[in-house]
This record gives C-alpha cells, sequence and structure tokens, in this order.
C-alpha cells in the first residue's frame, strides 16, 4: 500500500508538471506582445507631423520686425534734416527748370496762344477798315461765312489740289520707304538716296513758287523758259485769230487745270521726301523677327509687305494723313505766289487762307472780323477731316473685340 501511496503521491506531481506545462503563456504572451510593436507603427505615423519644422519655416518670412527696423532706421532725425536738404535742392533745380521754360512759354502766349484768343473774339465783332474801336454783333459773320459762295468754291479748291498732291506723294514715299528698309534688297547708296530725296523740303515755298513762276511765265510766257524748250522742238500752241490758225507760245497759266497741277506738283515734290522719311522711322520699329517667321513660312516680298508692313503702319499712316490735312487746310503760300496773288485762272487756285487774306488785306476791304471768322471756319473744317480719318482708319479688330467684351 505504500508503495501504492507512494505511487499515487508522486502522481500530483506529474499532473502539476503537466498542467503547469500549458502556463508558458508568457511566450504566448510574447508573441501576442510581439504585434503590439504600435508605438514603432505610431512613431513612423507621427514622423511626418513635422509641423514644427514646417511651421518654422513658414514663420522665417515673418521676420517683419526687421524689415520694420530698415525702414524705420532712416526715420530717425539727422536723415530727416538730410531729406530736407534734398528737398531744397529738388525746389532750385525745379526754379532754375521753370527759368529755362519761361521763354518757350511766354513767347508761344504772345505769339500763338493770345492770337488764337484774340482771333475767336474778332470773329463776333464788325472790326473792319482803319477803326480802332468795334462791337460785337454776335454770329452774324457766320452766318454769313455760311452762304458764302467764295469760300466754299475756296474750300472746294483746297480739297482737290490737296487730293491730287497727297495721294501720289503717300504712294511714292511709301513703295520707295519699302525698298530701302528691305534687307533682302540690300540696295547700295541708301544714305545717299535719301538725302537727295528729302532735300525739295528744305528750300523755302517762297522761293519753290517764284522759281516756276518764271519758269512757266505768268507775266512774260512768251520768252519763259518752258517755252523755249518747247519752240526748240516745235511744239506750239495754236488758236483761232479771226477765223485763222495762229501758232503762238503756250500760256500755261490760262489753263485750270494746269495751275492746279502745278500747285499740287510743286507740293508734292517739297513733300514726298518727309513722308518717306517718317515712313522709314516706322517700318524701323516692325520687329525683324515677324518678317524673317514670314520668310520661313515661304511667304514673299508682295506678302510681308500686305500682310505685316502695312497693317503695323496703321498709326504712322494716320498721323501722316491728320498733319497733311491740317497743312493742306493751311496751304497759302505756293498757290498765292504762282499766279495773281487772287488764285488766277478764275480763282480756280484760291485756297481758303489764300481768300481769307483777301478778305482781310487785298483791294481795300480789311474785313478783318470777317476774315477771322473764315479761320475759325477752316479750323472747325480741319477738326471734322482728322475725326474723318480717324474713324476710317481704327483699327476694325479691336473695336470688335471690345464689342464682344461687352
Amino acid at each position: 500500500m505504500s508503495k501504492k501511496v507512494k505511487e499515487s503521491g508522486s502522481k500530483p506531481p506529474q499532473i502539476e508538471k503537466k498542467v503547469k506545462e500549458p502556463k508558458a503563456k508568457p511566450q504566448v504572451e510574447k508573441k501576442v506582445k510581439e504585434p503590439k510593436a504600435k508605438p514603432q507603427v505610431e512613431k513612423k505615423v507621427k514622423e511626418p507631423k513635422v509641423k514644427p519644422q514646417v511651421e518654422k519655416k513658414v514663420e522665417e518670412p515673418k521676420a517683419k520686425p526687421q524689415i520694420e527696423k530698415k525702414i524705420k532706421e532712416p526715420e530717425s532725425k539727422p536723415q530727416i534734416i538730410n531729406k530736407k536738404k534734398i528737398v531744397g535742392h529738388e525746389t532750385m533745380t525745379n526754379r532754375w527748370g521753370y527759368v529755362f521754360v519761361a521763354p518757350f512759354v511766354i513767347v508761344f502766349c504772345v505769339f500763338n496762344l493770345w492770337p488764337t484768343v484774340y482771333t475767336f473774339l474778332l470773329s463776333f465783332t464788325d472790326l473792319a477798315g482803319f477803326k480802332t474801336v468795334f462791337t460785337f454783333i454776335g454770329p452774324n459773320n457766320f452766318v454769313r461765312l455760311i452762304h458764302d459762295a467764295y469760300f466754299w468754291g475756296a474750300l472746294g479748291n483746297t480739297f482737290i489740289i490737296w487730293t491730287i498732291n497727297f495721294i501720289p506723294q503717300l504712294g511714292l514715299a511709301l513703295l520707295l520707304s519699302i525698298w530701302l528698309s528691305d534687307v533682302r534688297l540690300n540696295l547700295a547708296g541708301k544714305g545717299l538716296f535719301r538725302a537727295i530725296v528729302y532735300m525739295p523740303n528744305l528750300l523755302t515755298a517762297v522761293s519753290v513758287a517764284l522759281l516756276f513762276r518764271s519758269v512757266f511765265g505768268y507775266n512774260a510766257h512768251v520768252t519763259a523758259p518752258a517755252n523755249q524748250f518747247l519752240r526748240s522742238l516745235g511744239i506750239q500752241d495754236t488758236i483761232i485769230l479771226n477765223g485763222e490758225a495762229v501758232k503762238e507760245a503756250y500760256n500755261f497759266f490760262r489753263s485750270v487745270a494746269f495751275s492746279r497741277g502745278l500747285v499740287a506738283f510743286i507740293q508734292w515734290w517739297m513733300w514726298y521726301g518727309y513722308t518717306m522719311i517718317i515712313l522709314m522711322a516706322g517700318i524701323t520699329t516692325i520687329s525683324p523677327s515677324l518678317y524673317e517667321s514670314a520668310v520661313i513660312d515661304g511667304a514673299n516680298s508682295r506678302q510681308t509687305t500686305w500682310y505685316i508692313t502695312l497693317p503695323l503702319l496703321r498709326p504712322i499712316m494716320l498721323y501722316i494723313l491728320v498733319t497733311s490735312a491740317i497743312g493742306g487746310m493751311q496751304m497759302f503760300d505756293i498757290p498765292f505766289l504762282l499766279t495773281d496773288m487772287l488764285g488766277a485762272p478764275d480763282f480756280k487756285i484760291r485756297t481758303t487762307t489764300v481768300y481769307q487774306y483777301n478778305i482781310a488785306f487785298s483791294r481795300g476791304a480789311n474785313d478783318y472780323a470777317y476774315a477771322a471768322a473764315i479761320s475759325i471756319g477752316i479750323f472747325f473744317v480741319t477738326i471734322v477731316l482728322a475725326l474723318l480719318i480717324f474713324f476710317f482708319l481704327q483699327d476694325r479688330s479691336e473695336l470688335k473685340k471690345q464689342k464682344g467684351g461687352k
């Protein structure tokens, strides 16, 4: 029994051992605890939360106190005194600027501004002859101007002569400017040619008018150089006298067409060189890269001129047209000196300014008030003409874009 008891007593330790073996839970717990490496995962998740560093970088440009310090530094009192000195120096310089500008301002006010204002005031008076006292009569002079057939005839003469002059002037100047500015042509002697073309513009209109008057012989057409040259070629004018054909020298200024054509030719000859220089200056402002890209695309000279040069010259063309219209409305010296100072033959070369001069100073009329009204009328006609030119030459594509945007 003791053996059995012993054997039985020995069993409990074996059972305990078997029971204790499943208590290897610490190992299981270790294995279970291993995936609980959440601190490492949390560390990896927390790593992108480096917001403090980002905030530091963002906060760095907030160094406004330093900028404010730099800005506030010149606000020290000694530097303010220096600024006062600088301001004082600038005021002294500006005063000297006024001194240098004063001669021009004085001359402009005396010889340009005041005469313009006085002419406008004079157009509402009855000043004429040798009177020094005048009275205001209101718009009577302008009513007379509207019904004056001679004024409208002179205005028509001015438009005809200016049109005959300006169309070939602009055409030839544009052609020469394109030729002389074309890099592919590479013409030799461009500078000399431009100087020769521009030289007639340097001559005074009075000398040119008297030169052509003597060449074609207004007072002595028989002995005029032009008739002597034609007579040497056997060319003479044929007239009917007492039923018989008689040959004689040409009286050039008896012809209205010749007189108008001669005035237009002189104006064209004197001003086409100036127009060419202005157009060449406009062409030089066009970027060469536009022409280079057009040539690469296979464009020829005609296409580059039509699609690049002419559209980009629109502002220069507008300037030339407006200034030429203003000059045409003021055309005086050539038609005045070429014939009898009255616009002969048959007053067909009498322009508006010639008519104004005749009213004011010729034939004893001395109607200064009405002449002033004529000048104001010329002024308003010039404004209307300039506005029409601006309207027809403005870029329509920009207007369409503006309307479409609205």
